[in-house]
């Protein structure tokens, strides 16, 4: 598999992020379903700290991608959902060094929604992975 990113403007790289990501020669492509920062029974973990939420749905991403043989160099998009833009802007980049560090590669969106499964709940990540 091949992947390339195009920037036509260079704003989103600081986020880690891309305005578009090609891929050539993927055999595989896996949709996660929005991950939370919820434990294994589904409780919410860290009310409140968005930072500490995005982590948690970050670990919780790299578990999905690990039981299907991928890890974050096969993802391709993070589609962020919060309940709380200003916040999540506010710390975009204690958040965003997470995928970073890993070295994902991904083209993103970031959208403002009234609620997510639980009422404390500030954070939930989709993803797209090719391998």
């Amino acid at each position: 598999m091949e992947k390339a990113v195009h920037n036509p403007t260079p704003w989103l790289q600081h986020f880690g992020l891309n305005h578009a990501v090609e891929v050539k020669g993927g055999e595989r492509t896996l949709y996660l379903s929005g991950q939370t920062a919820s434990d294994a029974d589904g409780a919410l973990l860290h009310a409140g700290d968005i930072v500490a939420q995005y982590k948690s749905a970050w670990d919780n991403m790299l578990d999905a991608l690990a039981a299907a043989g991928m890890g974050p160099e096969n993802l391709v998009r993070l589609n962020f959902y919060t309940t709380d833009v200003p916040q999540f802007m506010e710390m975009a980049e204690e958040i965003t060094k997470f995928h970073i560090e890993a070295g994902a590669q991904v083209a993103s969106t970031l959208l403002g929604v009234q609620a997510l499964y639980d009422p404390d709940a500030l954070i939930e990540i989709e993803a797209t992975a090719v391998g």
